[in-house]
């Protein structure tokens, strides 16, 4: 773990950028790649706007945010993808990620550790054909990644317990607290979770109760989000994406069956806050 001293960051959506802040503020070298250079500019305000939000909080000094923002170079060219670690954040399909990957690997030493961000896709899955794959490896950080603290850690088939021990280490050094676990569609959290929003959607479905009602339950029962309410925080093209990759990936168990009304909802494109309507409306 020592010698991980610059950090890439593959994918500048909300995730890639949450990511590259926690780094950033951890006083690593972060570069943060995306092909789409609006994405870039997009991430930056966001970067931006979270490290004042901090300061206005009393959280961090002026000086602390202006030195995070330093350690962050913003690219659209992959091949400025060297660094000694290198998390994967884009979209949630397999053979994209394998071809960053591949791409990857040519620009960078064999030492270089290739982590992904995926929260649905099995590491082993990802990590196939990839020269020396003991150094690929599964971080998974949920949303928002700047705030939340939980880290899952995944090893796949080939995943050195080396690498795996270092990621974990690494984790605590930025403030995270991670949880290691073996590799399986879905991991810990969202295979389990996954059933708060499935079993919610069939509700929706059978008329049994609407949105408002199922979440104000679920709110009063101790969540702190509806399974609405968090469908529309993390997008429901993202949650989508996830359930549909578990269904495939337990070869059509009835149990992660994706929602048609999810699937409307995707593709009328009411993902949620981010688009200003999703199962609730946001101005």
């Amino acid at each position: 773990m020592n010698s991980i001293k610059k950090v890439g960051i593959a994918g500048a959506g909300a995730m890639g950028a949450g990511i590259a802040q926690i780094f950033a503020q951890a006083n690593f070298e972060v570069v943060l790649f995306d092909v789409n250079a609006e994405q870039l500019d997009n991430a930056k305000a966001e970067i931006e706007m979270n490290l004042a939000g901090a300061v206005s909080k009393n959280k961090i000094s002026e000086a602390d945010k202006n030195a995070a923002l330093a350690r962050i170079s913003f690219s659209s060219d992959v091949n400025s993808l060297k660094a000694d670690l290198i998390i994967e954040a884009i979209v949630e399909k397999l053979e994209m990620k394998r071809e960053l990957f591949q791409k990857l690997t040519e620009i960078n030493s064999a030492e270089t550790i290739l982590a992904t961000n995926t929260s649905s896709i099995p590491v082993t899955r990802i990590a196939k054909g990839i020269s020396n794959p003991q150094r690929v490896v599964g971080m998974h950080f949920f949303n928002p990644a700047h705030l939340m603290k939980l880290v899952e850690v995944i090893t796949g088939a080939e995943t050195s317990k080396e690498v795996a021990e270092s990621i974990k280490q690494l984790s605590i050094t930025i403030g995270k607290t991670p949880i290691m676990c073996n590799d399986s569609p879905g991991f810990i959290a969202n295979r389990v979770a996954r059933h708060y929003y499935v079993e919610s959607l069939k509700m929706l479905e059978e008329k049994v109760a609407p949105v408002e009602t199922i979440d104000g339950l679920m709110e009063s029962a101790g969540f702190k989000m509806g399974p609405f309410k968090l469908m529309d925080h993390v997008g429901n093209d993202i949650n989508f994406a996830v359930t549909s990759s578990l269904f495939e990936s337990f070869h059509q168990d009835a149990k992660f069956r994706p929602s048609r009304i999810q699937q409307q909802k995707v593709d009328a494109v009411h993902l949620g806050k981010k688009t200003g309507k999703g199962f609730y409306g946001y101005e």
